[in-house]
């Protein structure tokens, strides 16, 4: 099957963001005497009002979202490119890609902006959906938004939450290990450690001489 374009998660996929939201979450759960552990287990994929919810729903998620925001503001916001992103978004053609991310849009941006990466037409943001991750909404919104049947998307992603999102939603998902093991990302159709094992694959999808999905 021919694939026509490529949904892109962001924190763990394109942005190295993992040791700066492990520091901020860690210094909110002991604000709020949690077990930073179990807070941080609940944070991938999701945004941070959907694990507020589910980790402390005596709170308000919104007022905690904005103590969040001062703990990133104060951390500086520093997210790193992941190795090789800059060099793999060059290869692709403008319309045949998609962000797809639990984050917010002036931050993302800002962050992509430091980081040298260029932005696609078609972005979704957690604040664009009702129904996050992994709930297939996001994914379902980015593939009508290029013009395209899910089926024909290809979504590359870290995290449980996410990959169950592609899933959902129809499309091909391939997991990258950067923040969970492979064995973590079980429901995914492939596995990859980065992004230059991602590019040929990619290439070859993209190309449309695409084989059968194998776990790698």
């Amino acid at each position: 099957m021919k694939l026509a374009a490529v949904l892109f998660d962001v924190d763990g996929v394109l942005l190295d963001s993992t040791a700066t939201h492990h520091r901020i979450w860690t210094a909110w759960a002991r604000l709020r005497r949690l077990d930073a552990d179990v807070v941080w287990q609940q944070t991938f994929g999701r945004r941070p009002e959907d694990t507020v919810r589910e980790v402390a729903p005596h709170l308000d998620p919104v007022a905690e979202r904005q103590v969040l925001n001062e703990l990133m503001r104060l951390e500086g916001d520093a997210f790193p490119p992941i190795e090789g992103a800059d060099d793999l978004l060059d290869t692709l053609q403008p319309e045949s890609w998609a962000i797809v991310t639990s984050g917010s849009r002036q931050p993302v941006h800002q962050r992509f902006g430091r980081a040298g990466l260029p932005l696609p037409r078609v972005q979704v943001y957690g604040e664009d959906v009702r129904n996050a991750k992994p709930h297939p909404e996001a994914y379902l919104l980015a593939a009508a938004r290029l013009g395209t049947e899910p089926s024909s998307c290809l979504v590359v992603e870290d995290a449980p939450a996410g990959v169950a999102a592609g899933k959902a939603a129809g499309c091909t998902v391939i997991g990258i290990t950067t923040t969970h093991e492979a064995t973590q990302l079980l429901h995914a159709d492939a596995c990859v450690s980065s992004l230059a094992g991602l590019k040929p694959y990619l290439s070859s999808l993209l190309g449309g001489g695409a084989e059968h999905t194998q776990r790698q």
